[in-house]
């Protein structure tokens, strides 16, 4: 009986598990509201460069950092072409609060039902920090986890 348990829950485990996103590979299709209530999605950023850039949670102290990161460096970024994005858990009410209090000027998707982590890969117990930036195109052209918060948006301008 173990073993059967055991097979089952391997099978839906593997069944379930998506591949893991890396370069060069078509980033997923995706469409959320952020946090003014405009409705953002992969279609909507056809024909333009992108950073999306996921975080566990509003107002704590490494995700403050990173999102500030992305505010310093957005006339930067825009100038590169890039649109920016942020995506978490959190709801449209929090989002609000946290780009009024530190003046972020790009969207943050509030993705409650976890769709849009899901389809990047990087839900767990809490949204995994990770930056996909994404070419005109929709390929995935760099992927950035292993980096402090507050460098986030110098890893997306390094060549």
């Amino acid at each position: 009986m173990k073993r059967l348990l055991a097979s089952v829950l391997l099978f839906f485990g593997v069944a379930t598990a998506q591949a893991e996103l890396k370069v060069g590979d078509k980033a997923p299709a995706f469409s959320g509201v952020d946090n003014k209530g405009v409705v953002i999605s992969s279609a909507s950023l056809k024909g333009h460069k992108y950073v999306i850039y996921f975080y566990p949670k509003d107002d704590t102290p490494g995700c403050t950092k990173q999102a500030c990161s992305f505010r310093d460096n957005y006339e930067k970024l825009m100038s590169e072409g890039f649109q920016v994005i942020g995506v978490s858990a959190d709801d449209k009410a929090s989002h609000d609060k946290f780009a009024a209090k530190y003046d972020l000027p790009f969207p943050l998707i509030a993705d409650t039902d976890k769709k849009i982590i899901k389809a990047f890969g990087v839900s767990g117990l809490f949204t995994q920090r990770k930056t996909f930036v994404v070419n005109a195109e929709g390929v995935i052209t760099k992927i950035i986890e292993d980096t402090t918060p507050k460098e986030h948006a110098f890893e997306v301008l390094k060549p």
